[in-house]
């Protein structure tokens, strides 16, 4: 399990932070094309739009959440996970941010 000091040094981790952007960019991309009766659909459509125009602002919240998700896991663990693990937390932590179009 990390300590929460190692949790906030991954924080600052650019290969994590790198991929994180990807992944807003990959999860705005799938938002583009889901079923508008999907719950949240609206806000979550201008969060995509956001993240296009600044991923690497919206990443860094969503980095947190991804952290948050994985306290019980090992540094080496979350610096490891595949592409489909990270973008699975990435996934799960959108609605907490695409709540009135923030």
């Amino acid at each position: 399990m990390a300590t929460y000091v190692e949790l906030r040094a991954l924080m600052d981790d650019n290969d994590l932070e790198n991929r994180c952007q990807v992944a807003c960019i990959v999860a705005a991309n799938t938002i583009q094309t889901e079923d508008a009766g999907t719950p949240n659909h609206d806000n979550r459509l201008a969060w995509a739009e956001k993240a296009y125009g600044n991923p690497a602002a919206l990443a860094a919240k969503v980095q947190m959440a991804v952290l948050a998700a994985n306290k019980d896991a090992t540094v080496a663990q979350i610096q490891g996970s595949t592409d489909a693990q990270l973008q699975t937390k990435v996934d799960e932590a959108i609605d907490v941010f695409a709540q009135n179009g923030v």
